[in-house]
């Protein structure tokens, strides 16, 4: 069944840049619909960290304080999966999953990413809680417990470091992924990150909780926590019919969209925010980008408002 209503902006993804850009253009007078799958990325956390005034709320609290937010001045959220995107004239036309459609004359596509985890027995199920991957988002919380690094790449090194801040025991494993050279040797070892050769094979739990990993020998180092570097990929794969195809990270592996710094996409009258073009953005930060986006679209659209308005009044004058 289609919706018969042409709103002003359809945003593709209810999380943290979505629903902020929603609340925003709502604020604006816009009509606007957040069509949200219910996947976003941290969903499997406990809490949200480094969200000023929001410390430590789950995210599916968070979800929906937006959600209420959205309401309050006007705004639709419905529960959908995006299938596709079509131009219709200069408006767009989204296809969902249950077959109905909605149209809209501007997109934001909030829809972030999916972390692809190494394929290692034990660290899907553990995602989000004692395998992890930032440290800016657990950090507090994982402090001076062991903590190991899984090597995917060069980054390691800095990763390690990077948690070493956190914690005076840090292990990295190079699990086959990584040789290091003299520099990364001697940082490692003035920081006090001990280096461990050979391949993890899986990860050691005790009721519920990681205790250890299991190298290919079956020699056990205790661990608290691991921390993983997982593969970022894009969920923006419905615009393939608009030209608009996610692109390579500049470091790691992953895809995402390109945009310039209000959001713009290369594809006229799309914008994009949050993990869907910064797969490194975190609760507060994919909120801003999504508050920036909203923004850039209102002023777009007010550029095309007046136009007809021009447009119209000149025909009336003739």
């Amino acid at each position: 069944m289609a919706h018969g209503e042409l709103f002003d902006v359809a945003i593709i993804g209810g999380g943290p840049a979505g629903l902020s850009a929603g609340v925003a253009l709502a604020r604006a007078l816009r009509s606007v619909v957040v069509i949200d799958a219910g996947e976003q990325r941290n969903l499997k956390a406990e809490g949200v960290h480094g969200f000023l005034s929001r410390e430590g709320m789950s995210p599916r609290e968070l979800v929906s304080a937006g959600r209420e937010e959205l309401a309050r001045y006007g705004g639709t959220a419905v529960e959908g999966f995006v299938t596709s995107a079509s131009r219709d004239g200069g408006n767009f036309i989204l296809s969902l999953k249950d077959g109905s459609t909605m149209s809209a004359r501007r997109l934001l596509i909030a829809s972030g990413i999916t972390d692809d985890l190494p394929e290692l027995p034990g660290v899907a199920e553990r995602w989000g809680r004692d395998v992890l991957y930032c440290p800016y988002c657990h950090g507090w919380e994982i402090r001076n417990q062991r903590i190991g690094i899984l090597a995917s790449d060069s980054n390691a090194v800095p990763e390690a470091l990077t948690f070493r801040q956190w914690s005076p025991d840090v292990t990295l494993f190079l699990n086959g992924a990584l040789s290091l050279g003299p520099e990364g040797e001697e940082q490692l070892r003035v920081r006090d990150v001990r280096v461990v050769d050979g391949r993890v094979q899986r990860l050691e739990t005790d009721n519920d909780r990681l205790v250890g990993v299991v190298l290919d020998g079956g020699h056990v180092v205790p661990l608290d926590v691991l921390a993983v570097s997982p593969a970022t990929v894009s969920k923006a794969n419905m615009l393939q019919r608009l030209g608009l195809e996610p692109c390579g990270l500049d470091e790691g592996e992953g895809t995402c969209l390109e945009t310039d710094e209000s959001g713009r996409t290369s594809c006229p009258g799309v914008w994009a925010a949050g993990n869907a073009t910064d797969v490194s953005a975190q609760v507060m930060t994919a909120a801003a980008a999504g508050l920036r986006a909203a923004a850039a679209i209102n002023a777009d659209l007010v550029l095309a408002d007046t136009r007809q308005a021009v447009e119209e009044a000149r025909a009336y004058a003739r």
